[in-house]
């Protein structure tokens, strides 16, 4: 899976009062200094249509740490495989698992040194404001564009509209901060059956606010999510496109990711069974996010063959 957290312990700490957290949300504001930066008009650039691009612009391709992880924990380390990513080409990271030992300040520092810089992370929903606001300080002072929730798990219809309300507040804090707020989907958000048919997916795009949060979509896992359904059996990459096209949310990133054809498994880009042009093509994005939670070889090959497979990749 992709680096997440536990949805179950995320319910439990929600907030009873979301009119606390509101408050919360204020003070965010107020300690970051920061006022509302125009987010709807800029992120208009990310749009469902044929875009004319040949090419992903190599300024927009970054890598979830969450792939590297095994490198970052142990040999060669966190410096070194960062720098590493630097070196590849990769201008951006999205974070995952921490500042190993680091406050936001000092990374940011250590990143901005190495020419890479930390523009999404995947955070889970806040407890309460202290750490929604020390959540927002810190993407603030890396310079993040982006903060995006990265796994929910529930098979009851009321825990979906629950996170769906305490992320809409927590997106409108963010985005007086000058942050997007998004949420990253899995394949159970389009397999669960919370009832009559409704699936958490249905229930998401219906409750979170569109003008506040953005859907990062990994492609595997709405191709998986597909196959899994039975919805998308048929065309997985027109199953995907559907959930892009049919989301009142704006999809501003992608998890680029693909998928064995023989076992479902994933893979690294550009060995698998995955159309990514024909997507890309329909649908642009501000950010192309390497991704594969099991490297095929090592992390550091998995790391190169996606940079590698993106910048030639024509569309």
């Amino acid at each position: 899976m992709c680096y997440g957290y536990d949805g179950e312990a995320a319910l439990r700490q929600s907030l009873v009062d979301r009119r606390s957290l509101l408050r919360g949300s204020l003070a965010v504001l107020a300690g970051v200094g920061l006022a509302s930066s125009g987010i709807g008009a800029t992120a208009a650039a990310a749009t469902t249509r044929t875009t004319g691009r040949q090419q992903v612009p190599p300024g927009l391709i970054s890598i979830q740490l969450w792939t590297v992880r095994d490198a970052l924990w142990g040999a060669p380390g966190y410096d070194a495989t960062l720098t590493h990513l630097a070196q590849i080409g990769y201008p951006r990271v999205e974070l995952a698992l921490g500042y190993f030992g680091r406050t936001a300040a000092q990374l940011r520092q250590f990143l901005d040194g190495i020419g890479i810089r930390a523009s999404s992370s995947h955070d889970g929903i806040s407890g309460d404001a202290a750490a929604l606001e020390e959540k927002i300080q810190n993407a603030v002072t890396l310079g993040q564009s982006f903060m995006v929730v990265p796994y929910l798990y529930s098979e009851r219809e009321d825990d979906w509209k629950r996170w769906a309300e305490q992320m809409n507040v927590e997106a409108a804090a963010a985005a007086a901060a000058g942050l997007r707020y998004g949420y990253h989907n899995h394949a159970h958000e389009f397999t669960i059956d919370l009832g009559g048919g409704k699936r958490p997916w249905d229930v998401l795009t219906a409750e979170l606010d569109p003008t506040l949060v953005h859907l990062e979509v990994d492609i595997y896992w709405a191709v998986t999510g597909g196959i899994n359904s039975g919805d998308g059996v048929a065309d997985p990459e027109g199953f995907t496109l559907d959930v892009i096209r049919s989301a009142p949310q704006r999809v501003l990133q992608y998890h680029v990711k693909d998928r064995h054809e023989s076992n479902g498994d994933m893979a690294d880009l550009g060995t698998g069974m995955i159309d990514f042009a024909r997507i890309f093509n329909e649908h642009s994005v501000l950010e192309y996010i390497v991704e594969n939670d099991t490297p095929d070889v090592t992390p550091q090959q998995t790391a190169e063959v996606g940079y590698r497979y993106l910048r030639k990749l024509r569309f």
